[in-house]
């Protein structure tokens, strides 16, 4: 495990265009419309706000703040589209297969998407660096979605104290949400490392 911060994405960063496979057997409310999709386009997420989460099943910071992203999404999922991706290598990390991010989101009760991206190509194309990562996109009068947020849930970490509230994430939402600005002084996350597949490290790593 190496503790790894946010590479912190430039903000107007436009949503990457990606394709990438559903987790299978995750549970979804009832009007999802997403509950019958076997994989999610970017098209699909873009004329709705995006909370958009590289974590995984494994890592001690993602355990950490998973409450927080389970609170986040009962305050907010009806008006934001909630996305976990997980990134992680299969190759070193078979802790993070599908079938263990479906018992993982099952089990926390997540009721949005949660897509694997087995190749990688999302996790570059966002400059990701740890678990977690989290990205806010906005959707703009173009009809383009950019980035507005990239940073912590909130300063706690794990041994820090510090209790999980995911205050950083809901002022930026809660303002967004109202048309209100929001600082452009945000902190980056902290976790694990993203494990990249062997020899396929981005230039960022290390």
């Amino acid at each position: 495990m190496v503790r790894t911060a946010s590479t912190m994405l430039p903000l107007g960063t436009q949503l990457p265009d990606f394709e990438l496979e559903m987790v299978s057997g995750l549970k979804f409310s009832p009007e999802d419309p997403f509950r019958c999709a076997s994989h999610i386009r970017s098209f699909d997420l873009t004329k709705k706000p995006l909370f958009l989460m590289v974590i995984c099943a494994h890592c001690p910071f993602v355990k950490h703040v998973e409450s927080g992203i389970t609170n986040l999404f009962n305050s907010f999922g009806d008006n934001v589209q909630f996305l976990a991706v997980s990134s992680n290598s299969l190759i070193t990390h078979p802790q993070d297969s599908p079938e263990l991010l479906a018992y993982q989101a099952n089990n926390l009760g997540w009721k949005f998407p949660y897509l694997f991206d087995s190749d990688q190509i999302l996790a570059k194309a966002l400059k990701a660096a740890c678990t977690p990562d989290f990205y806010i996109f906005w959707p703009s009068k173009d009809g383009v979605s950019k980035l507005r947020y990239r940073g912590q849930m909130d300063g706690s970490r794990p041994g820090n104290e510090i209790p999980v509230s995911g205050d950083d994430i809901r002022l930026v939402l809660s303002s967004l949400l109202k048309g209100e600005d929001i600082s452009t002084d945000q902190k980056p996350s902290i976790g694990c490392n993203i494990k990249w597949h062997p020899g396929m490290e981005p230039e960022w790593f290390g």
